[in-house]
Order: structure tokens, then sequence, then C-alpha cells
């Protein structure tokens, strides 16, 4: 039998008035990873970052944002997977975490994403405190070291990318454009009419320097393709630099696609999985990455690893003889020629006696146990970073701004190695 009762329920209530006590801090657990971040800025010497801050004393103006809120802020950020500053700026109003980090202090994605292209040299410095902290107390050896590059796609359009001739043209448009909407601007007796011209004039500026710059980049394109010449039977394509990002090349991505991208070469401790050397090129090639990261790692941590392990991609004579005389054991497989040698045939390049002993090493079965550990190193290290943090792409252009973003995904990652290792 059906009640025919009216059923009770309880309804939604939008316009009573509540009074609510916070306590920001009691927002988090005690081993929250924000409260672990926060924990490691604190220790860092972020003097640099303040001694810019123009704000002084009595001075008329606003207090600036303390840099060390900034800081906080988009290394959980890049832990959490978040690269935007508007949706970091939504997070910090919605999100406990970002809002105990805050501690109350308003945000605004123009000064999250100034802060985060315009610190990349102080970022730098700040990795290489967090890797003195880390070799001082024992938790980074760099007894072995293995390196790999990933292919990272830039914020730029595969139409964005123009031939010289097009450049040329479209910088001849720009120019002229710039030039009527000054004469215009200063014509005009309308307010109005003066403000929309000098947005327009503003734009018509800034496409003409993007087009000055990849102009400017278009000498060195040619250069790499007249080094990197075709093999006979192909066609070489026209250079070509792209007007939104004029530092990013077209490469080969993992995928097996041609893309616009830079190329994020990482080295990794094998034993702490800490990350040890950044480079950041727009060079396609792994080929001539080997030395200048024995160079990073050792500006870093004031020493060069004792093994290092690299895939085949990275193997040239001349940097392994150089690796061999810093007191650097290279683990890599030799290159098979495309055509087989005929016998009794010499290389082209002879071998010095440090390429010489490598070979030997390699034919080793311990040497290949050894190598075993590049891949489960640094490819597993470049993943996470590619696939759970922010660089599956750049969300800046330029190679000092995208570089600023691969220091902030290093020192995320870091940072948390820092924890689980002192945890254990």
């Amino acid at each position: 039998m059906a009640n025919s009762e009216r059923p009770r329920v309880v309804v939604a209530q939008r316009d009573q008035v509540e009074w609510r006590t916070i306590n920001l801090d009691s927002l988090l657990p005690a081993d929250h990873s924000a409260r672990v971040i926060w924990k490691v800025v604190e220790r860092l010497d972020l003097s640099a970052f303040y001694a810019k801050i123009n704000a002084r004393g009595e001075q008329a103006g606003r207090p600036a944002t303390d840099p060390k809120i900034l800081l906080a802020l988009w290394l959980y950020a890049t832990t959490d997977g978040v690269g935007s500053g508007r949706e970091l700026e939504r997070l910090c109003t919605e999100a406990d975490a970002y809002r105990w980090l805050c501690g109350s202090v308003a945000m605004n994605y123009h000064t999250l994403n100034d802060f985060r292209v315009e610190h990349g040299d102080l970022l730098d410095q700040l990795l290489v405190q967090v890797l003195a902290a880390l070799t001082h107390q024992g938790l980074v050896t760099l007894e072995r070291v293995a390196h790999d590059g990933m292919r990272v796609r830039a914020d730029a359009g595969a139409a964005s990318f123009r031939k010289e001739p097009t450049l040329v043209e479209h910088q001849q448009a720009a120019r002229a454009q710039v030039i009527h909407l000054k004469q215009m601007l200063t014509n005009d007796p309308g307010a109005k009419q003066r403000l929309q011209e000098a947005a327009r004039l503003r734009a018509a500026e800034a496409r003409l320097a993007q087009i000055e710059r990849a102009l400017e980049e278009m000498p060195k394109v040619i250069e790499v393709k007249r080094r990197n010449r075709p093999r006979k039977g192909k066609k070489a394509s026209p250079p070509r630099v792209s007007t939104t990002d004029p530092e990013s090349r077209v490469m080969k991505m993992p995928d097996g696609g041609f893309r616009p991208a830079f190329n994020v070469q990482l080295a990794t401790d094998t034993d702490s999985r800490v990350i040890v050397g950044v480079r950041i090129t727009n060079l396609g090639s792994d080929l001539p990455q080997l030395t200048p990261m024995l160079d990073d790692i050792e500006r870093r941590t004031k020493k060069l690893p004792g093994e290092y392990l690299v895939d085949g991609g990275f193997a040239n004579l001349a940097a392994i003889t150089d690796a061999d005389a810093r007191g650097v054991t290279i683990y890599a497989p030799p290159m098979q020629p495309t055509k087989p040698r005929a016998e009794g045939a010499r290389r082209k390049h002879p071998d010095t006696p440090a390429a010489a002993q490598w070979r030997r090493r390699m034919e080793r079965r311990d040497s290949a146990q050894i190598y075993k550990l590049r891949a489960a190193t640094a490819e597993t290290v470049n993943a996470d970073l590619r696939r759970w943090r922010t660089l599956d792409r750049f969300a800046v252009r330029g190679l000092a701004k995208a570089r600023s973003q691969v220091l902030l995904n290093v020192l995320a990652y870091n940072i948390r190695r820092w924890d689980a290792l002192a945890a254990a």
C-alpha cells in the first residue's frame, strides 16, 4: 500500500548567515607534502630574491609578495601537475594545500607567471644549494650517473614556421603597419580613439619584434642544416623559423612525428635517483651533449661522476676521450655502422686509446648489467616529469623561460626525493 504522506527531507538553505572559524594550520596533516616543500624552502638562502624587491622602508607603494610563498606555490603546483598560472591562482582560493601555502596572502596569475620566468639564474643557484645539502648528508654520492634526454613540445604551432623570404615580407608589412599606426595616433584628436590605436600599435610592435627575432634565428638554422646534410636521394627541406617561438626547433618526437620542441637533458644519480645535471637546448641531436652535461654536473656538485651511463646516441670519440682524461668511466653501446665494414678495412676515425678501452669494456658481461641501470634510472625519471608533472609541454616561450620551467620541475622532484631519502 502506497504511503500518501508527503516525504520529509532536509532542504538546502543558501541564504542563511553563518559564522565560521578557520585555522589554516589545522587544514593539513603534519606529513602533508606542502609542509615538506615549505620546510625545505625555509632552509634555502633566498637573499638574492629579496635583493630584487624595490619596496623598501617607508617608501610609497604596496609591499611585494614574499618570494618564499611564490617559490613554494610553484614547487608544490609542479609536484601536483599544475603548470598554468591562472589555474594556480584559482587553487589558491579553493584548495586547502594552496591556501595554507599562501597564508591569507592574495595571489594573481600575473605575479605568479612573472615569478616563474624572471628568476632562471636564481632557480639554478637554488638547485646547487639543494644538491650541496644532499651531498653533505651523504644521500648523493655520484658513484654512478645515468644521462638521458627528452624532447618536450614547445608552445608554438607547426604552422608558425616560415621561410626567410616570407619572414622578410611579413617584416616589411609589420613595419609599414607600425608607421601607419604611429601617424594615426599622432593626428587623431579623440581620446578614446587614441587609446584604441595605442593598443593596436603595441600589438603591431610586438608582432614586428617577433618577426625580427625569427630572422635573427634564421642563420643558426641554416648553419645546422648545412652541417646535417641529408642522405643521398633525399631532398633537404628549406630552413624555417617560428614566428611564435623563434628559438624552438622542429624535432622528431617519441611517437615518430615532427613537432616544435626543446631538447631537455637530465643526469640522475642511480643510487639516490636525484637529478644532478640539467641542460636545455634547441639542438635535436644528443651527440654533442655528453661533455657539456659533465661540465654542468661538476659546476653544481664540485665533483665528477665515477661511472657515466648514456645511450649510443651520445657516444662520440672526442667526448669519450675527454671523459676518460677527467677520470669518468663511460658506459655506452657502440653504434653499429649502417653498412657492414669490409674485412680488414680501417675505421674512418681511428680509435683513441680511451675509445678502444671503452669498446673492450662494453664487451664484458658485467658492463651489460651496469648499463641496464641507465634505462631503470634516467628514463623512468624523465617519464615521471613528463607524465605526472608539467614537462609534457612547455607553458612558456623561449629558451630562457623554458629553462626556468625545467628548473622548477627538477627542484620540486629533488625536494620530494630528499624527503623520501631522509625518511628511509
